[in-house]
This record gives structure tokens, C-alpha cells and sequence, in this order.
């Protein structure tokens, strides 16, 4: 579907940059280039490492407009309400949340740039893609929102929406167009699959007994080489699901902190450093754990933590990631990936991405358990 006709020129004094994932750059209903085309100051630049990129590094050194980073997380200002003075150049990552997750995690030349994100003042119009929170928008259209503070003249910038439109009209046009297949023999209801039998039943079984975890650790990148220090907890929080019960605690890093794990762990540096001794953490997880509980992760890595830091915990486990592969036939390789299946991201249970992560293993728990109890 060509969108050329509704293409607008906008000239800016803001540069943008516009750091696409290779994955994103050949989908077909992306926004990233549809805004490179319409902005005469911005410039596409796709890869995942940045580190020796000479475009980017020629961007970023600008003296007449310094760089800033449109990117959520800790300690980010609302460019709405506080945009910076004077032009900037303005870095923005292009991908899935989760591709955008990964890119800026690994580039410490994008951690160290002031940081700015913003509320979505009105509703996507980005109807042909499903995003992960209602919060969310399209890039074209965070592009629209940020030109418009930084440049002080927001309506000027509404017309990005215009091939933005154009292609979500021609999608649904044709998509209503197309017919429809009809199935020339009746379906055949598949065999439940192994998992609901066992899994589901289980937590069925031992509801009063599942408790979610999740770790987050202070490890630093692998290409630091033998010089890498051992990776080691500093965040653990747990749920027990039947009674409400929450815990969450910090422990400080007993080897150098990682520059990453801050912004991985989405808690500031001064409370990762303020944290409990871990051997404080596991003994007031011990008060809070049982025998006899089921905990509940996505995958190891995080119980492995934990129990390599010495903690003493209860021996039954269950890995859920394992288990929402066998349930849909499908591999999953983020929680949030998953937990966008089910329904829309729910409050956080505690501080940091661990909080919200511990949030959804809670809501895949209770729609297992829907799920148990259903007809077959």
C-alpha cells in the first residue's frame, strides 16, 4: 500500500536520529522510515550496536545541538512539560518495546544521554498493530507529540499523522475487501495437549501453595571479557498469590556495580547501593517462604541466582515460560511477550521492572487456573 501522496515535508531545527532495529526495518506497516521521509533534519540509521557507529557518533557531537534520548525508564523528565531549551538533537530507538529494551541496555553511548519520555496525550491511531499498553505509540506519532514541545508549535506537526492514516485506511480497506476462505471440511477439535492435564491441574491443585518470584541481577555486559565480575542478586520480590502476601527487598551489590544494572533493573543507583546485606535478604525470605511452596518463575535464571547466593528455598519449582510454550505450541522469549497474550499489562506489585514483571507472572497464574477449571 503506497502512502507516497500523503507524505508532509516539516522542516525542524530539531535533528532527529532514528536508530531502527534490524528486525523492524522490513516490516511493512512501520513508521520509523514513513517519518525519516517526512523530515528533511532526520537521518535512519539501522543496527543494534552503536558503540563505533560514525554516524551516530557524529550526531551525538553536535556542539550546536546537543543529544537526548526519547526513552522511558528511571529518572526520565516529560519532554511535554519540560522540554529541553534551545535545539537538540533528538535520539529516538525504533522496534518492538522489547527490541527497544535490548538496544538501549547494551549501548552504554545511549545510557549516558539526558533522557525524556512523555504520557500520550490522545489515543493511538495506530489501529493495525497492537501494542503492548494502551499508553503506547506509534514512533511517527511520538515524533508528532515531541517535535511539537520541542519546537513550541504543536499543530504544525499533526499533518506526520497524515501518512500515518493513509496506510491504516488502505490496510483496513483491504483487508475488508479480501474474502474470506471457507473451510471445505469441517474442524477437528485438537487433543488437549499434555500440559493442561498435568500443569494446570497442579496449580489447581496447590493454588494455596504458588508463590511468583522474581530476581534481578548485577551482571555485567560479556564483552568485558575474563575481567567480568560474577553475576550476583540484587533485587528479589515474591507473591503468594492465595493470600496477597508481597515481599520485596533489596540487596547491595557486593561486587562493582554493573553502569547497566540501574536502568535494567529500573532502580536508581543510590537505592541498589542502599540495599540489605543478601544474607539479610534471605533470612527475611526465609520468614516469608514455606516447605511446601510452589515457586513460580520465568525460567531459571533468577531462582538460580538466589539459590547460588545461599539462599534456602523450597525445593518444588515451576517454570512458567516451559510451561506457556507447551500450553500454546508456541516459544516465548520474554515475559512480557507472553503476558501481552493474555490481557493488558497490570498494576506492579512492587519497585522496579522486577514489580511489574512479578505483576504479570501473577496474572498468567490466575488465568491458568481459569483455564483449569473451564470445559474441555
Amino acid at each position: 500500500m503506497c502512502y507516497c501522496v500523503a507524505l508532509q515535508r516539516i522542516e525542524t531545527t530539531t535533528r532527529v536520529v532514528i536508530l531502527q532495529h534490524p528486525r523492524e526495518r522490513d516490516v511493512p506497516i512501520g513508521t520509523a522510515r514513513m517519518a525519516s521521509l517526512c523530515l528533511p533534519a532526520a537521518e535512519l540509521h539501522v543496527g543494534v550496536d552503536w558503540t563505533e557507529h560514525a554516524g551516530l557518533a557524529a550526531a551525538l557531537a553536535d556542539p550546536d545541538r546537543p543529544p537526548i534520548l526519547l526513552y522511558p525508564g528511571s529518572g526520565a523528565r516529560d519532554i511535554l512539560s519540560e522540554p529541553p531549551r534551545g535545539p537538540v538533537t533528538l535520539v529516538v530507538v525504533d522496534g518492538t518495546w522489547s527490541q527497544a529494551r535490548t538496544v538501549v541496555r547494551d549501548n552504554p553511548v545511549l545510557q549516558a544521554l539526558p533522557r525524556y519520555a512523555f504520557a500520550t496525550p490522545e489515543p493511538s491511531q495506530y489501529r493495525i498493530r497492537r501494542e503492548p499498553r494502551a499508553e503506547y505509540v506509534s514512533t511517527i506519532e511520538a515524533l508528532m507529540h515531541v517535535l511539537g514541545a520541542l519546537e513550541g508549535d504543536p499543530p504544525r506537526f499533526r499533518s506526520l499523522l497524515e501518512p500515518l492514516r493513509a496506510m491504516v485506511d488502505a490496510q483496513l480497506a483491504c483487508q475488508a475487501q479480501s474474502p474470506r476462505r471457507t473451510m471445505r471440511q469441517p474442524r477437528r477439535a485438537r487433543p488437549r495437549p499434555p500440559m493442561r492435564a498435568q500443569v494446570l491441574d497442579v496449580l489447581a491443585q496447590r493454588f494455596d501453595d504458588v508463590v511468583c518470584v522474581v530476581g534481578e541481577p548485577n551482571a555485567w555486559p560479556y564483552r568485558t571479557g575474563d575481567a567480568r565480575p560474577p553475576e550476583e542478586l540484587v533485587h528479589w520480590v515474591a507473591h503468594r498469590v492465595a493470600t496477597g502476601e508481597t515481599f520485596d527487598m533489596i540487596a547491595a551489590p557486593e561486587e562493582p556495580l554493573s553502569p547497566s544494572t540501574a536502568f535494567h533493573s529500573e532502580l536508581s543507583e543510590d537505592a541498589i547501593r542502599a540495599g540489605a546485606a543478601r544474607a539479610e535478604l534471605f533470612a527475611r525470605f526465609a520468614q516469608f517462604a514455606k516447605a511446601t511452596d510452589l515457586l513460580c518463575a520465568w525460567g531459571h535464571h533468577g531462582i538460580d541466582l538466589a539459590a547460588q547466593g545461599g539462599a534456602a528455598l523450597p525445593a518444588d519449582r515451576l517454570d512458567l515460560r516451559a510451561q506457556a510454550s507447551r500450553l500454546t505450541r508456541r516459544r516465548f522469549g520474554s515475559l512480557e511477550d507472553y503476558a501481552a497474550t493474555i490481557a493488558s499489562a497490570p498494576s506492579p506489585l512492587a519497585a522496579g521492572r522486577a514489580g511489574r514483571r512479578l505483576a504479570m507472572l501473577v496474572q498468567i497464574i490466575r488465568a491458568w487456573r481459569e483455564l483449569a477449571s473451564s470445559p474441555v
